[in-house]
């Protein structure tokens, strides 16, 4: 029997979640209700929502897997993966398996985000106050982009061709035929524009720790700048350093550990001693923090880069288990996992500028200096593309960036060219056992 199975949250609301279950266990859950009255509801709308929130924070995907995977595939010399689990190891070594795990539940936990979101858009006329509605219609189109843009730039093929299957409707019937073929790359992408810019219209300015028209606007911005919509980015970038209210954090290291929002946080999915998802501390911090001691340790070629003063190069610790270099941007297991700051959009204005050959807002220079001055660095006399993506590197490392910096920008890595085969993660064996119209990418078997 297929059901709509609600799961209590830890904030005491209900999310929807699609499962199937044999006849032999085919009993009514407490905590279950049907379809019908699921969906019946503007209330139950909403909670549907906010459990859109919770499926998109799990840890397979923005709890922090999806931010680690992100990085282990795009490390050269700057850190080494040295845990046990080997599904990361394929990640790390490039050299990934198709029934890797990791990869499967992240495409697993996305989709199901993303119905969800589909089902709050389908059933928004259940919700009978205006501001109400558009509000939530809006979260749901920013957590779809969300989700769609990351699985897009992880599965799509190496040329660039296939993206991933596009689902627009909420799905309530799994008896009927839910195969679909794999859309153009620029389809996704395309769709994920259209998702952001309909949610910079019918978000507020302000909406608590939920996403709000800022929130959306950095993701659309940070989408142009993937796609190579330079003058595109620099707006929507410029328009979230400048109309936003956020503002940089007083020193680099106040950026990171927050129980709430840091000032910098655009948007950030909450973590609470009862409930909620910090995988990077798991796997990036030393026991004594509530982590495993350390899988991921920093190499002196990364730690090089940093100049004397920068302060930057300081957020650094010795790990008491394996005697490691690890990063302290997680030493807090209960932190906020922040997915959107301030400093990324300027990096964002700063390269989409000088790309383009503007200077929306201020120049290229003047925004590199901006967060240079802030870890007290030297401040730069002039800036070239390189000199912003060395900064994306000083700035974003360990936050999930490193893989899709390289290969939009046409750089190898390890020694792979940006269109190797080995740098899109494979449709997963699950997808590809019961979807006969997926295609799976390049090198990885039929």
């Amino acid at each position: 029997m297929k059901r709509i199975l609600y799961k209590l949250l830890y904030v005491g609301a209900l999310s929807l979640s699609l499962v199937g279950c044999d006849d032999r266990l085919d009993i009514e859950p407490r905590q279950s209700i049907s379809t019908n009255v699921a969906l019946s509801s503007g209330e139950n709308i909403k909670n549907i929502l906010i459990g859109t929130y919770e499926e998109t924070s799990q840890s397979d995907s923005y709890g922090g897997f999806l931010q680690m995977m992100a990085d282990l595939y795009g490390f050269e010399d700057q850190a080494t993966w040295g845990g046990t689990f080997q599904e990361p190891r394929q990640i790390f070594n490039k050299q990934i398996f198709i029934d890797n795990t990791f990869v499967r539940d992240l495409w697993l936990n996305a989709y199901e985000a993303i119905n969800q979101a589909n089902l709050v858009i389908d059933y928004s006329d259940l919700i009978e106050d205006e501001t109400e509605r558009n509000t939530a219609v809006g979260e749901a189109y920013f957590l779809r982009a969300l989700n769609y843009f990351d699985l897009n730039r992880f599965y799509s093929s190496p040329d660039g061709s296939l993206g991933v299957p596009l689902s627009l409707e909420g799905i309530t019937d799994y008896s009927q035929n839910l195969e679909i073929p794999r859309a153009s790359s620029a389809a996704v992408y395309q769709q994920v524009v259209e998702d952001l810019e309909a949610a910079v219209e019918l978000l507020p300015e302000s909406n608590s720790f939920y996403a709000d028209k800022y929130a959306a606007q950095a993701l659309l911005a940070r989408v142009q700048l993937q796609i190579g919509n330079y003058p595109a980015a620099a707006q929507a970038a410029d328009a979230v350093i400048e109309n936003s209210g956020h503002s940089l954090t007083d020193s680099y290291a106040d950026a990171f550990n927050n129980d709430v929002n840091s000032s910098e946080d655009i948007f950030a999915f909450q973590v609470t001693s009862q409930g909620g998802d910090n995988e990077l501390v798991v796997h990036y911090a030393d026991q004594s923090f509530g982590g495993r001691g350390g899988d991921i340790t920093v190499n002196p070629e990364y730690l090089a880069l940093f100049g004397e003063t920068d302060e930057r190069g300081d957020l650094f610790y010795i790990s008491a288990q394996n005697g490691g270099t690890l990063t302290g941007k997680y030493t807090n297991q209960f932190a906020n996992v922040s997915v959107l700051r301030l400093a990324e959009m300027y990096l964002i204005r700063a390269e989409a500028n000088l790309r383009a050959g503007t200077s929306v807002g201020a120049t290229p220079l003047e925004d590199v200096n901006t967060l240079r001055a802030r870890s007290n660095a030297e401040l730069l006399t002039d800036v070239t593309v390189d000199d912003i993506l060395l900064e994306r590197e000083l700035e974003l490392m360990f936050e999930g960036h490193l893989i899709f910096d390289y290969k939009r920008t046409g750089r190898a890595v390890d020694s792979l060219p940006a269109d190797s085969d080995r740098l899109s993660f494979p449709i997963p064996l699950r997808e590809m056992d019961v979807n006969s119209e997926l295609v799976q990418n390049p090198g990885y078997g039929s």
